[in-house]
C-alpha cells in the first residue's frame, strides 16, 4: 500500500472510500514483492499493481468485491499447468494477496501512515492478514524513532510485540510477514501479519566529477537512488555539470565521507582513480557496513592500488569487498555503457546474481525469491 501512497493521500483527502490488494507473500517467479499495491475506488478507477498483468484482473474484481461487502479476503493465486488459461501466473510463481475496504474517515491511522511515506520518512504499518475475522484488515503504523504508533489490535501485549517486530523490519527497510499469537505471545491462536515499511531512497555516492560520473548518476536516479557526486576540484564539480544528481559536493572525498551517516543499502562508486584521493577514501569506505564499494581504473592501477591500501592497514578481508576494475564484463566503451555495467554489478551483487546470460542458465531469475514464499521475522 505505501508503494502508492502519493495517489492514496489524494483519495484519503478527498475522503474517498477504496479497496487495497497487497502482495503478502511470493513463491517462485514472481513479478512483484510484498508490499506492492493495487487500490480501486468506488468509480472503478484503480491505481497500482500487484502482478505487472498476470491477473490484475481477478484482483480488480475481489476489489470491487470487498467495497461491496467490506469484508477483508486472502487469496492465493498461481499457475495451472492443467488448465493455461486459468485465473493465474503464467510466469510460474505464486502469490498471496491481501484484499481489504479502506474508510478514510474510519481509519486515521491509514492515513497517517500515508502522509508519513508520502512526505519521505519512514514508518511501517502492520496489517493482520490471517486470523479472526474480528481482526482481519486491523492495523497498528509505527513510525520511525517513536515508542508509540497509531493504531492496534485492542490489546496492549499484542499492540508492544507487534510494534518491535515492526520497528526491527523498519530499521532494516525490510518487508514481509510475522507470525505471532493473537496474546502477543508466540502461543495461542496464531495471527499472520503484513508489516510494510517505507523508508528513504537508498543513496548512491558517486567520487570524482569526470565524464563518466555523470553517465552514472542518472542511471542510478534511473535505480531509486538519492545520488551525490563529491569532487575536491570546484571547476568540476558544479550542479551545471549534473543536473540530475541531488546534490553536488565540493570537498576532500574522504572528508565527506566522514561526515555522513549511511546504512546498509548505499553504494559508493570511486570513479577518480587519483591516489591522493581514492587510498584515504577507501581506507574509510571499506570498513563501513555498505553494500557496495567499487573503483574504477585499470588492472595494473588496481594492482598498486591493493599494495596502498595494504599499506595503511586494510586487512585482505577488508580489500575483498572492494569491486575493482568496477563494473561487469560487457565491453562497455562509451559513459553510458560503462555505467550500465557498474549499475549491473550493483544489481547482482544487491540481489545475489551472477551476471551470467539467462538464456541456456539453469539458475532462478528472481533470486531473492526462489527459495520459496518470502517469510520474514522471528518465527518465520
Amino acid at each position: 500500500m505505501l508503494d502508492i501512497a502519493d495517489e492514496l493521500r489524494r483519495w484519503y483527502a478527498a475522503g474517498r472510500p477504496f479497496a487495497v490488494a497487497t502482495v503478502v507473500a511470493t513463491g517462485g517467479s514472481a513479478p512483484r514483492q510484498p508490499g506492492a499495491a493495487l487500490a480501486v475506488d468506488a468509480e472503478g478507477r484503480a491505481i497500482g499493481s500487484v502482478s505487472g498483468g498476470c491477473v490484475e484482473g481477478a484482483v480488480y474484481e475481489l476489489c470491487r468485491e470487498a467495497l461491496e461487502s467490506g469484508t477483508p479476503v486472502l487469496e492465493t493465486f498461481g499457475y495451472s499447468d492443467e488448465d493455461a488459461f486459468a485465473v493465474g501466473l503464467t510466469c510460474g510463481g505464486v502469490i498471496d494477496i491481501f484484499v481489504q475496504r479502506v474508510d478514510p474517515a474510519a481509519m486515521p491511522e491509514f492515513g497517517a501512515a500515508l502522509d508519513a511515506a508520502g512526505e519521505g520518512q519512514p514508518v511501517a504499518v502492520a496489517r493482520v492478514v490471517k486470523g479472526p475475522g474480528g481482526l482481519l484488515g486491523s492495523a497498528l503504523v509505527v513510525p520511525s524513532g517513536e515508542k508509540d504508533g497509531q493504531g492496534g489490535f485492542g490489546d496492549a501485549e499484542l499492540d508492544a510485540t507487534v510494534r518491535a517486530e515492526a520497528a526491527a523490519m523498519l530499521d532494516g527497510g525490510r518487508t514481509g510477514t510475522i507470525e505471532v499469537g493473537a496474546d502477543g505471545s508466540r502461543c495461542g491462536e496464531p495471527l499472520t501479519l503484513l508489516v510494510e515499511c517505507r523508508v528513504p531512497a537508498p543513496r548512491m555516492l558517486v567520487f570524482g566529477a569526470i565524464d563518466f560520473a555523470a553517465a552514472v548518476v542518472r542511471i542510478g536516479t534511473f535505480l531509486g537512488y538519492r545520488v551525490t557526486v563529491c569532487d575536491a576540484r570546484p571547476v568540476f564539480a558544479t550542479a551545471a555539470r549534473f543536473p540530475q544528481a541531488d546534490e553536488v559536493v565540493v570537498d576532500w572525498p574522504h572528508r565527506y565521507l566522514d561526515s555522513q551517516t549511511l546504512d546498509a543499502r548505499s553504494v559508493l562508486c570511486v570513479l577518480t582513480h587519483d591516489a591522493k584521493f581514492d587510498i584515504p577514501l577507501l581506507e574509510r569506505a571499506l570498513r563501513l557496513p555498505v553494500a557496495y564499494v567499487g573503483a574504477m581504473g585499470s588492472r595494473r592501477t588496481h594492482l598498486d592500488r591493493l599494495e596502498r591500501l595494504r599499506d595503511v592497514g586494510l586487512t585482505e578481508l577488508e580489500l575483498n569487498r572492494l569491486r575493482s576494475p568496477i563494473g561487469l564484463d560487457l565491453g562497455a566503451r562509451t559513459p553510458e555503457e560503462t555505467a550500465l555495467s557498474i549499475a549491473a554489478e550493483i544489481v547482482a551483487h544487491r540481489r545475489g546474481g551472477s551476471g551470467a546470460p539467462l538464456t541456456g542458465a539453469h539458475t532462478p531469475i528472481h533470486h531473492d525469491t526462489g527459495r520459496g514464499r518470502t517469510r520474514v521475522g522471528s518465527a518465520a
